[in-house]
């Protein structure tokens, strides 16, 4: 049902009408008009609120949804975003209900999309007559930041369902926002705290520290920590435990060249050597750092298999470093798990300037498998770049 008074005021059709282009229709009068519409249309219009409400019961509108308290005395232009859900079209019930209380989401994407601070947009809300939830004891940022819709979703897959205010937070909600948006869990969870959120530990300054390192806390980077931060890899360990980083080993207890044993480009930084691959320790690992430590090979696996990293049972350790070792291992692309083929045996051969037999018969020295039964040529290849 249609109404439309007669020479109406072009006022009354704006602050009325659903459709401001062309043909306007008008919603029956016996519809209640919500809150936020009233405070939406006075502050396009530059009117009071009360005033708004005069003309629209002038105009037959006897059912205005009411705030249970006084109508704010003026609103402003920058109001009006304030009292309109974002991204909800006009058919989708796009005023904020003043019978519910404002979801976080609400301030949070207000506050990005409009460039005040989540506190800035509390307060204002408030003094519209609106309720914040939660219990409102803790304020908001004063600033915005434009990760903070999807810090607080449930699921970065889900965009309907977030958290809410004064929620708690799992430590693991923390690690995976980080992972998934490319930013410190450091700020991910002050920032969480700053918006009212718990969670189960108070974080610290030298968490960032802690927090850095993405994926598995090694025993190089235990140690490695514990050098840079002065705090004892046992205490660094408890702190990861509790920021939800899993239960991460101690690491035997520190002989002087571990950092140069752990670091996969043996110098003593990261990255770290990572552990628990079924193929085990590569050989041309713990030949190079053989010879950077001054440590026999079988000395080097010793002190790996101490800190937690295993030998493939295959593998079989020369007594003494060499660099043509080392040489050789780095052309080839097989584990011990692997077979090693004629194609692997022609292509070292090609790299390292070494016949194919002599190739062959080092490999199977160090405990690779060959499975080819060929005669390999005692002829040198030519050393390719």
């Amino acid at each position: 049902m249609s109404h439309t008074p007669e020479s109406p005021d072009p006022d009354d059709l704006l602050l009325s009408g659903r459709d401001r282009k062309g043909e306007l229709r008008w919603p029956d009068p016996g519809t209640q008009v919500p809150y936020g519409r009233v405070l939406h249309s006075a502050a396009l219009l530059g009117l009071d609120p009360a005033v708004l409400v005069s003309r629209l019961e002038a105009l037959g509108y006897a059912d205005i949804q009411q705030a249970g308290t006084a109508l704010p005395d003026t609103v402003r232009p920058d109001d009006a975003p304030l009292v309109r859900r974002v991204g909800v079209p006009d058919y989708g019930k796009p005023w904020l209900d003043v019978a519910e209380p404002v979801p976080l989401r609400h301030v949070l994407e207000v506050g990005c999309h409009t460039g005040r601070g989540p506190a800035d947009v509390a307060r204002r809300l408030t003094a519209l007559g609106y309720r914040l939830g939660g219990d409102g004891g803790r304020p908001l940022p004063e600033s915005s930041h434009p990760a903070d819709v999807m810090l607080i979703l449930e699921q970065r897959t889900n965009y309907r369902e977030c958290r809410d205010w004064g929620d708690e937070v799992p430590a693991h909600h923390v690690h995976d926002t980080a992972r998934d948006l490319s930013i410190s869990p450091h700020f991910v969870a002050t920032r969480l705290v700053a918006l009212g959120f718990r969670l189960p530990y108070t974080p610290e300054p030298g968490d960032e520290a802690l927090l850095t390192h993405r994926g598995s806390h090694e025993p190089g980077h235990i140690l490695g920590l514990a050098r840079e931060t002065g705090r004892t890899p046992e205490d660094i360990v408890g702190r990861l435990t509790e920021l939800g980083c899993g239960r991460p080993e101690v690491p035997a207890p520190p002989q002087p060249d571990d950092l140069v044993l752990l670091s996969a480009n043996v110098d003593g930084r990261a990255p770290w050597l990572l552990r628990y691959t079924a193929a085990g320790l590569l050989v041309r690992h713990i030949l190079r750092a053989a010879l950077a430590t001054g440590r026999s090979p079988a000395e080097v696996a010793a002190r790996l298999a101490e800190l937690g990293y295993r030998l493939h049972e295959d593998a079989n350790l020369p007594a003494v470093a060499d660099e043509a070792d080392i040489r050789l291992l780095e052309t080839i692309d097989r584990s011990y798990q692997d077979d090693v083929h004629l194609g692997d045996v022609l292509r070292s051969a090609s790299l390292t300037g070494r016949s194919p037999a002599d190739v062959a018969a080092r490999l199977t020295a160090l405990g690779h498998r060959l499975p080819d039964e060929v005669d390999h040529p005692e002829v040198r290849g030519l050393v390719t770049a």
